[in-house]
């Protein structure tokens, strides 16, 4: 039986702590958001990586940030519980953003020539910014296109008009300081967000009855929240950190993570006991010399920081290690199903398992947006409106911003086609979410082509992208979650929520592998060849969208025989 809201005590009819949680979580966010939208132009851009070794570390991080999610989400269930692990995490994040806001001066390309030295540099931080070659003599202007360095004035510097890359004597001077402080940062928020990332969605639940018909609407303003700070982040941090600074735009993300914390920490009261450790005299006992168990699962995160950071570093590693990983979860699941369940059971896991593998090509492309897409949108297009050139990053507020408008589209219409026995099934709405995020791709591949083989992109072509995109996501996200509550055993339900973030894990991975195919030469953070450029992004995203639209049609032949393995749970 639902209980009536108690003047005082609930919020709109929601329990009060589900405000506390709706803003650390929407700060969260805003955090990681924040990170997303400049990571990849900081790491081409300020540390002038290529963009093959740049989008692996980016596919590193994102990959870590799940799969250490499932290690945090034992510990809490185990020792800490969610609030401490949620506090913890907190202070991670913001330790972590704040070794981001250390940059240096960052590394220096330099172009020996008939035995002189010359610094390429730019006065910004966007490709389109421009670009300076400083010599003992002068400066002045230069534009590196058609694998040539054009000089504006050449007298000024001592040297011709024209230097062909191939004849250029090029290399880089680092700071190894910043670089390792770089690595350490993001292994310092890959473990903050393995210790929150789940455990907050676990206090959400907490603060309803399995029975309360709140629950999903709690969930839903909660979701509200995760996306209020991803549409605000790329707005305040990517335009900081492309006009003032990198170090403002990573800031601001730290500051946001500030008053999360601050907020759930002030928050504790309203959360009336929930998230506590499941045993708390357990968790106090001495160990091992003067540790106890919760100053273990502390030390722990020492370990999660030092694996990830080499994760990070060696990122061939996890490319080594996921497919086995996937292969060892996947067969385990399965035998599990097949000996541990009768019929029913056994089949309604299996289809568990099959909506765990889907989100893989949805987010395989879905998430070039923080990379490759983000380098493309920075470098490849028309970023003028009404004379002003908006910075890459902001572009990424557009997907939250569309799921404002389209979720109660989507959700109004499902209700329409229910009444009329006529909504798609959950595998119908699967295969259609992979076939959206490919048909996404095509349309940029045609919006390349409009614009000729070196001319950039129009604008609107990126926005289409963002709104067919987030089409996908709301055929796929919320369809997912929903399906794997009401599909998977209740004995199972952590064991296949770990095996969701581990192949979401193996999805950014499988993401950044692809956007290091996109990679396009560079010198000084600027495309070499915009041409050649051009050309091998048409063709990556024309492969891997006809790719997903195949899969997605297969899928879609699918669908009537996985509905009937779901024995009439869920649609």
């Amino acid at each position: 039986m639902i209980q009536p809201a108690r003047k005082g005590v609930d919020f709109l009819g929601h329990p009060r702590g589900l405000v506390i949680l709706f803003l650390t979580e929407m700060w969260e966010r805003f955090s990681y958001y924040g990170m997303r939208s400049l990571l990849i132009l900081y790491l081409t851009q300020h540390f002038l990586w290529s963009d093959s070794r740049s989008t692996l570390i980016y596919g590193a991080y994102t990959a870590l940030v799940y799969i250490m999610a499932v290690i945090g989400g034992a510990l809490a269930d185990r020792y800490l519980g969610a609030r401490k692990a949620v506090t913890f995490g907190a202070i991670l994040l913001v330790c972590g953003h704040a070794g981001m806001t250390l940059e240096g001066s960052g590394t220096r390309q330099i172009l020996r020539f008939r035995g002189v030295d010359y610094e390429l540099a730019t006065n910004g931080r966007s490709a389109d910014a421009p670009r300076i070659i400083m010599s003992p003599h002068g400066v002045s202007k230069v534009e590196i296109e058609e694998g040539r360095i054009r000089i504006e004035h050449p007298q000024a510097v001592a040297l011709p008009p024209v230097i062909p890359l191939a004849a250029a004597q090029l290399r880089q001077e680092s700071q190894p300081l910043f670089r390792n402080i770089l690595y350490l940062s993001l292994a310092t928020i890959i473990a903050g967000v393995g210790f929150l990332k789940a455990n907050v969605s676990t206090l959400v639940g907490s603060l309803y009855g399995l029975a309360d018909r709140r629950r999903d609407s709690g969930f839903t303003i909660f979701y509200m929240g995760i996306n209020l700070g991803g549409f605000l982040a790329p707005l305040l941090c990517g335009y900081l950190g492309i006009v003032y600074g990198w170090r403002y735009g990573f800031g601001a993300a730290g500051i946001g993570m500030a008053l999360g914390l601050a907020i759930f920490l002030a928050g504790r009261p309203l959360l009336e006991g929930r998230g506590e450790p499941p045993d708390p005299t357990r968790l106090k006992q001495r160990v091992w010399l003067f540790f106890d168990r919760e100053m273990l699962c502390y030390a722990g995160a020492l370990i999660m920081i030092a694996v990830s950071a080499v994760l990070v570093i060696f990122n061939q590693i996890i490319g080594h290690l996921l497919p086995w990983l996937g292969a060892g979860m996947l067969a385990f699941l399965a035998v599990y199903a097949i000996v541990g369940f009768a019929r029913v059971e056994r089949d309604r896991m299996l289809v568990a398992i099959y909506v765990i593998l889907a989100q893989i090509p949805f987010v395989a492309l879905y998430e070039q947006a923080g990379s490759s897409f983000n380098l493309f949108t920075d470098r490849l297009v028309d970023r003028t409106i009404a004379g002003r050139t908006i910075p890459a990053p902001l572009f990424q507020s557009l997907d939250p911003a569309f799921i404002f408008l389209l979720a109660p589209v989507l959700a109004w219409l499902w209700v329409r086609l229910a009444k009329k026995n006529l909504e798609p099934s959950t595998p119908v709405k699967l295969s259609l979410a992979i076939c959206t995020v490919g048909l996404s791709f095509l349309a940029l591949v045609a919006g390349m082509k409009v614009s000729g083989p070196t001319g950039l992109t129009p604008l609107y072509f990126v926005i289409l992208v963002y709104l067919i995109n987030t089409l996908g996501e709301l055929l796929l996200v919320p369809v997912s979650l929903s399906a794997m509550t009401q599909l998977s055993p209740a004995k199972l339900g952590g064991l296949m929520m770990g095996a969701w973030f581990l192949y979401s894990g193996m999805s950014n991975y499988v993401a950044a592998l692809i956007a290091r195919a996109t990679g396009a030469q560079t010198v000084g953070g600027a495309i070499a060849d915009l041409a050649a450029a051009k050309a091998n992004y048409e063709a990556v995203y024309s492969h891997t969208a006809w790719a997903a639209i195949a899969a997605g049609a297969l899928m879609f032949a699918l669908s009537p025989l996985l509905k009937r393995l779901m024995h009439g749970e869920s649609r």
